[in-house]
């Protein structure tokens, strides 16, 4: 966007003659135009010219007959944006105190005209010298509403431009593997565990007793360990240890029946019953 410094700067740099205080404003926005990174590419008559309208050109142009025009001015510029280029034409119509804006992209049914009114007294400093800060009042606000009412619009992305630009970002999303980017990915093949809980630290078929020197979490904490029984102090219907004991072993071995030292046990039926 335009500054006050930059386009005053640019005022100085182009040290145009003024004929009366719409010159001055009408210059004022050709400068913030400069100042906003547009190259001019036609000015005064050759921008009125439906030649200009239909094939704009794209070599940069002098100021020379900017306000040879009585009742109007016209600039023409280009600006590369988003990758592409533009031409965006502008015309300034004095009414009375006021400065008519209007500007609109060429070509391409980019959107609709922009428009500005101007209080040609409130920005014009009055005083004739040598100095150009002195020729304008209130320029911050004065480039403050061009920014806001014309440069601010223009710069805007075009429908067109968003569409398709949205529709290239949804593509890019689609064609883009699971496992890259930010956010949740999808397990691939068989997962047997989705929870991802994983199994304590026990054999897959531990010797009798040996589930109660280890233990597994709480129930649901740990999936099951799928060895038919055996290993614990708590004995189901398909305990192996009921039908021959296990590895080829009689029953539950030797000493104490199967306790490992330090197991958690409980006697294997209620107290005081023989045997």
């Amino acid at each position: 966007m335009a500054t006050a410094d930059s386009v005053l700067a640019l005022i100085r740099a182009y040290r145009p003659s003024f004929r009366n205080p719409h010159d001055k404003i009408a210059f004022a926005v050709h400068a913030s135009f400069l100042a906003s990174g547009y190259v001019l590419t036609a000015t005064g008559p050759p921008a009125f010219s439906d030649t200009a309208l239909s094939s704009p050109s794209t070599d940069e142009v002098g100021m020379e007959g900017w306000n040879a025009t009585d009742d109007a001015y016209a600039f023409l510029y280009r600006k590369e944006e988003f990758g592409a280029k533009k031409s965006v034409l502008v015309k300034c119509l004095p009414m009375g105190d006021k400065l008519i804006v209007d500007a609109l992209v060429v070509g391409g049914g980019e959107g609709k005209p922009v428009h500005l009114e101007i209080d040609v007294n409130k920005y014009d400093g009055g005083r004739e010298n040598t100095d150009y800060s002195d020729m304008y009042n209130n320029c911050g606000e004065l480039v403050s509403r061009l920014n806001s009412g014309i440069l601010g619009k223009l710069d805007e992305p075009s429908a067109s431009y968003s569409s398709s630009s949205r529709e290239k970002a949804r593509e890019q999303l689609e064609d883009k593997p699971d496992d890259q980017g930010v956010g949740f990915i999808e397990p691939r093949g068989f997962q047997p565990y989705p929870s991802g809980l994983v199994h304590p630290p026990v054999p897959p078929v531990p010797p009798v007793g040996e589930s109660d020197l280890i233990p597994g979490g709480g129930a649901g904490m740990f999936p099951g360990r799928h060895n038919d029984g055996g290993g614990g102090m708590l004995l189901g219907p398909n305990d192996p240890r009921w039908f021959g004991g296990v590895d080829g072993r009689p029953g539950f071995p030797g000493g104490a029946p199967g306790v490992p030292p330090g197991a958690r046990f409980d006697p294997y039926g209620p107290t005081g019953v023989p045997g």
